[in-house]
């Protein structure tokens, strides 16, 4: 029995030192109005981490990242198996073939909405941009008109990504095929 005991003490004399110590921490008081404009005013005049033309910077930066994962998610498993002939109707492997490519339209048109909302960081970026905003939104569509046997989805899809890298490159942000994992495909 003796070490049951033992274990008992120190568990005791820690629950102990916790409360005594979480009590000494707490202060019952409330802070003063005055003495929370002192801190809002220190915390306004703190500089930011990062300036105007950094934030532009980096948006460019975020704006390759996501349009280069929705070209590569594009090309692997939408443009790919089109060109193959996968998506018309008794095709082997139509069924796989749609649900990645399903999945694939999903993820990329996300990426294209992210890499849309950075591109309002840069502003030669969204001035590229600004004409592919109703393309992009209506590559929403496009499971359902693979499904339906549309085989000029796959390939508007295809366009919209093109014209989306062109736009990145007359805007100074190159954009590169990067194909994202199963694990980024599926979790978004």
């Amino acid at each position: 029995m003796p070490v049951p005991i033992r274990r008992l003490c120190v568990a005791l004399t820690l629950c102990c030192a916790l409360v005594a110590g979480a009590t000494a921490c707490g202060n019952s008081e409330k802070p003063s109005a005055k003495a929370t404009a002192q801190v809002a005013a220190l915390d306004a005049a703190t500089p930011s981490p990062s300036t105007s033309a950094e934030r532009q910077k980096f948006a460019k930066t975020r704006f390759v990242a996501n349009a280069g994962l929705a070209a590569g998610a594009t090309y692997q498993w939408i443009v790919k198996p089109w060109k193959a002939g996968k998506f018309k109707k008794g095709a082997k492997g139509r069924k796989l073939a749609l649900v990645k490519a399903g999945l694939a339209g999903a993820f990329a048109y996300n990426r294209l909405k992210a890499a849309q909302k950075n591109a309002k960081g840069d502003p030669t970026l969204s001035k590229a941009l600004a004409p592919l905003t109703a393309g992009i939104e209506a590559l929403k569509n496009l499971p359902s008109k693979l499904r339906k046997g549309d085989e000029n989805a796959a390939g508007s899809f295809d366009d919209i990504i093109n014209k989306v890298k062109d736009a990145g490159q007359s805007a100074g942000a190159p954009v590169k095929d990067k194909v994202p994992s199963a694990s980024q495909l599926s979790g978004g």
